[in-house]
């Protein structure tokens, strides 16, 4: 079993940036790809980058180089580093792991977090 929990969102002014956790106490987490979702009230998870085991890594179109995404194995913690916040990306971000998938699917990955909630004010 894989327990996630997100941390490191809050409240930032447009432009500005934070930095998302999402740490687990599982011994395995290496061989775990991780990805990073959002949501916002009345619509469905928005896929917006994953980690695989290997460290490779894949984001959507949309986030222009604004997002970044990274594992530290060591820590048992993947990062989600976000630059130049813009108010439509106010919404609950949630990481996400599994074990055999990695794609952009939310209801292929097996353990998620309580998600963490990101406001960003024009």
């Amino acid at each position: 079993q894989v327990q996630l929990v997100e941390s490191g969102g809050g409240l930032v002014q447009a432009g500005g940036s934070l930095r998302l956790s999402c740490a687990t106490s599982g011994r395995t987490f290496s061989s775990y790809a991780v990805a990073w979702f959002r949501q916002v009230p009345g619509k469905e998870h928005e896929f917006l980058a994953r980690i695989s085991w290997s460290g490779s890594t894949y984001y959507t179109d949309s986030l222009k180089g604004r997002f970044t995404i990274s594992r530290d194995n060591a820590k048992n913690t993947v990062y989600l580093q976000m630059n130049s916040l813009k108010p439509e990306d106010t919404a609950v971000y949630y990481c996400a792991a599994d074990a055999r998938y990695f794609g952009l699917d939310p209801y292929e990955y097996d353990y998620w977090g309580q998600g963490t909630q990101v406001t960003v004010s024009p």
